[in-house]
């Protein structure tokens, strides 16, 4: 498992980000405050603070350099 902090700025950053982890099988979530919802999941979403970063929760260490690599432009340090 694998933590990351991640930055969404729009809805279309959101609906490329999904698109990029639905090609991956392993169960990913992100987490903001007390919400812990599906990183797949569209409608998730919009109970998120997206000014915020995010925290993404990747389960699985095989895939995570990949998926990390993938979404390298919504990484933050």
């Amino acid at each position: 498992m694998q933590l990351v902090k991640i930055k969404l700025n729009s809805i279309e950053d959101v609906r490329t980000f999904i698109g990029i982890l639905a090609s991956y099988s392993c169960d990913i979530d992100i987490i903001s405050g007390k919400y812990m919802i599906d990183a797949k999941s569209i409608m998730s979403y919009f109970c998120l603070n997206l000014n915020e970063p995010l925290t993404m929760q990747i389960h699985s260490d095989e895939n995570s350099k990949d998926i990390l690599d993938s979404i390298s432009a919504y990484v933050v340090e």
